[in-house]
């Protein structure tokens, strides 16, 4: 809500400036906290003060940064065109009433005699920031700092209606113009109330507590003239809608309505009219017989009829009623008209400096208009007495220019032989280069050639190398048959060994057996011959001289099978 926020920056501003702790006009963010909240809370938006955390990266923020957070996360929700005029006032005093509470300590802190009591201050508070306008501080060296500012015009006014409304003369208003205060073009608040107070306390210094009530009561009227845009307030008499009788009531006139009540206290209302912009005003013609002068106000619901007590009075409400309707439109007429007057001391100042460039060109422009008449006379006393020396000058600069055509001569002379024998070396480098290249094409050629060759001496090389593998896996394969030869020629030589070592055993076993039976036939041979039965049965056996021969042959058969099988072993031994 664009409008909203414009209104309350200037009072926003009064307390995040109250919240900085330093001269760079930033606050923490958790003391903006607070304020967020309040200010939520007033426009029923909970939690909105959470997004801080979230908003930029840094602890704190400066006032553009928290502004520009404001008219997003907050005022944004409130659109302009859902809020009437009245709404819109009690939001920006309840906010002003916010930012006053967070401020005021500050400024009633430095006040050293107060005047008036703290719900003036407050009033004039909320004028002061209706009136002032938001601009950087140029006493600052960052541009991040902003101050709030009364122009000495308003605060001028602002003195003078004061001075109009206790009843002081023209000699005593002086006294509370702020335009004698010489060197100064604007106000901050507290210099504002504390010029205000000091030229106050001067005036009440020796009066009574009335012209105090007095003072309080004029800065309550200008309140209500500011800030609730009262236009004009008096006695007016109204005819009735059923009894047409002229009563007399209290009206307030704004630019959306005006409201009439029972006395000037204003406590009891008894009605309102609703001004718009299709309503008009009219005076009604008068006659012998009535003592008051009557003027009518044409709604869109019906038509009011209304009296003043004179003439004068008449014309002033008229005026008024019609500033009225023509500000009826929403737009706050005090907040307008401060616009208004802003814009023609923007106006009046940029009218002013235009002046002040215009003149101070046209002053220059004179200067150089002078500055030139007095060169052009410098100049012809100049030539005046250059124009002797200008033969000998001409003469000496003909001279002059044949010396350098001289010296240019000889210069292109000794630059055309430089550039002959450069050509020269130039051919002579060519030259070179033409050797150069031949010899290094001939190395070239003589460096695949080699090449060739390697790749055909490497070629043979893979040949025998491959023939040679191809040897050695026969060889292998020879090795592996021997190696397999030999391991079954031990497989039967084992076994022969072990044929050996039975037939050995047998042999052993026979001999031992022959000699018992030798013992026994030598036991035996002589009962034999005795008996000649005996004898006749060994007749058919062999005698004892054959049988050992026989013995010896098989046992020289049997050595001479092992001889040859250990012959056997042996030759397998050395082949291995």
């Amino acid at each position: 809500m664009s409008l909203l926020l414009r209104n309350v920056t200037n009072s926003i501003w009064h307390a995040f400036n109250a919240l900085t702790t330093d001269k760079r006009g930033i606050v923490v963010k958790s003391k903006l906290k607070v304020l967020t909240a309040n200010i939520g809370t007033l426009l029923d938006l909970y939690g909105i003060e959470k997004g801080l955390d979230h908003y930029r990266s840094t602890p704190d923020l400066n006032f553009e940064h928290y502004k520009y957070y404001l008219q997003k996360e907050v005022f944004s929700s409130l659109p302009d065109t859902t809020l009437t005029v009245k709404v819109l006032r009690d939001l920006e005093e309840k906010i002003d009433e916010v930012c006053w509470l967070v401020c005021r300590k500050r400024y009633f802190d430095q006040r050293e005699r107060p005047v008036f009591q703290d719900q003036s201050v407050y009033k004039l508070f909320r004028i002061f920031c209706l009136l002032a306008e938001l601009l950087p501080d140029d006493n600052n060296d960052t541009r991040e700092c902003f101050q709030v500012l009364l122009h000495v015009s308003e605060a001028n006014s602002i003195a003078c209606q004061l001075a109009s409304a206790v009843g002081m003369d023209e000699n005593q208003a002086s006294l509370l113009s702020f335009e004698t205060v010489t060197g100064v073009t604007a106000f901050r608040f507290s210099t504002f109330l504390a010029v205000l107070e000091a030229k106050c306390t001067s005036k009440l210094e020796d009066s009574s507590s009335l012209e105090q009530d007095g003072i309080e009561e004029a800065i309550t009227d200008m309140y209500q003239t500011y800030l609730y845009d009262v236009i004009k307030k008096g006695p007016l008499l109204k005819k009735g809608y059923l009894l047409p009788t002229l009563r007399e009531y209290w009206f307030v006139l704004q630019p959306t309505e005006i409201n009439y009540y029972k006395g000037q206290d204003e406590k009891e209302h008894c009605g309102s009219i609703t001004l718009d912009a299709h309503c008009r005003v009219d005076a009604c013609t008068s006659t012998g017989r009535d003592k008051v002068q009557r003027f009518t106000i044409h709604s869109g619901e019906r038509n009011y009829e209304l009296a003043a007590l004179d003439h004068r009075s008449r014309l002033q409400w008229l005026s008024a009623l019609q500033t009225a309707i023509v500000h009826s439109s929403g737009t706050s007429f005090q907040r307008l008209q401060a616009r208004r007057r802003r814009q023609q001391r923007d106006a009046a100042e940029t009218t002013r400096r235009s002046e002040e460039i215009r003149r101070h060109s046209n002053h220059l422009l004179d200067m150089e208009q002078t500055r030139a008449q007095l060169q052009a006379e410098k100049l012809a006393r100049a030539a005046a007495e250059s124009q002797a020396r200008a033969l000998e000058a001409v003469h000496r600069e003909e001279e002059r220019k044949l010396q350098e055509l001289e010296d240019v001569r000889i210069r292109l002379e000794k630059l055309l032989q430089e550039e002959t024998q450069a050509k020269r070396d130039e051919e002579i480098v060519r030259n070179l280069q033409a050797r150069v290249l031949r010899e290094e094409w001939e190395k070239r050629e003589e460096l695949e050639r080699l090449q060739e060759e390697q790749r055909i001496i490497l070629e043979q090389e893979r040949e025998k190398r491959r023939e040679f593998e191809e040897m050695q896996r026969e060889k292998e394969a020879q090795l592996q048959e021997a190696e397999e030869r030999l391991r079954q020629l031990e497989t039967e030589r084992i076994q022969l060994d072990k044929e050996l070592h039975v037939a050995r055993d047998k042999i052993t076993y026979s001999e031992k057996s022959k000699e018992v039976l030798e013992a026994r036939l030598r036991v035996m041979a002589p009962q034999v011959r005795e008996t000649d039965r005996v004898r006749r049965a060994l007749s058919f056996m062999p005698s004892t001289k054959e049988r050992p021969s026989i013995v010896t042959v098989r046992s020289h058969s049997l050595r001479r099978s092992a001889q040859d099988n250990g012959q056997m072993i042996d030759d397998s031994d050395s082949t291995k």
